[in-house]
């Protein structure tokens, strides 16, 4: 079990999974930083960081190499540097924790289902523990190198961690936050 003193979260404070993370996080007494940035509006507030337009170019990442390696095409927006914005401040949440845990569906091409999927296949590429629980088939993943493996119960061991995940927070999705939450800190 991990000491929740000078535990951090990491996050996007959006709602769904991420404002699922931050109630837990604050419900037992643990930091939390959330990473926003001009125009944005999280849900939750607390630790509250807006990234500079200098910050967020510190974790400047081409929108096109997003999709490339992706394999899909995103949204159009009628401002792509608030799609930017959005992807940088991503980067922000992973490079922060030493582990990551998400919510959301694994897809076939082993990536993660929306935006969310661009901060679990960041976190791919920085090589930090990745965790995804698959609101689909119930239950918790682990990426290894070239594939998703069960992890029945994971616990976070870390004091830096990240958490983020779909908007679309399923009854399902929201208990295993807060199971893991339970395992990890009591």
């Amino acid at each position: 079990m991990t000491e929740t003193s000078r535990t951090t979260l990491f996050s996007g404070g959006a709602r769904g999974a991420e404002a699922a993370f931050g109630a837990e996080a604050e419900a037992r007494g643990l930091d939390e930083v959330i990473f926003s940035y001009e125009g944005h509006r999280p849900e939750r507030t607390r630790g509250l960081r807006v990234l500079s337009p200098e910050d967020l170019a510190l974790r400047d990442v081409s929108v096109q190499y997003v999709t490339r390696l992706m394999g899909r095409s995103y949204p159009r927006q009628t401002d792509e540097g608030s799609f930017r914005a959005l992807i940088q401040s991503i980067c922000w949440q992973v490079i922060s924790g030493q582990e990551v845990y998400v919510v959301g569906e694994i897809l076939s091409d082993l990536t993660v289902r929306g935006g969310t999927g661009w901060g679990a296949e960041f976190a791919k590429l920085c090589d930090k523990p990745l965790f995804v629980f698959d609101q689909q088939h119930l239950g918790w993943f682990r990426w290894e190198p070239g594939r998703w493996s069960p992890a029945r119960t994971p616990v976070i061991g870390k004091r830096r961690f990240t958490g983020t995940g779909t908007r679309d927070l399923t009854p399902a999705g929201r208990e295993a936050i807060a199971d893991l939450f339970t395992r990890s800190f009591g």
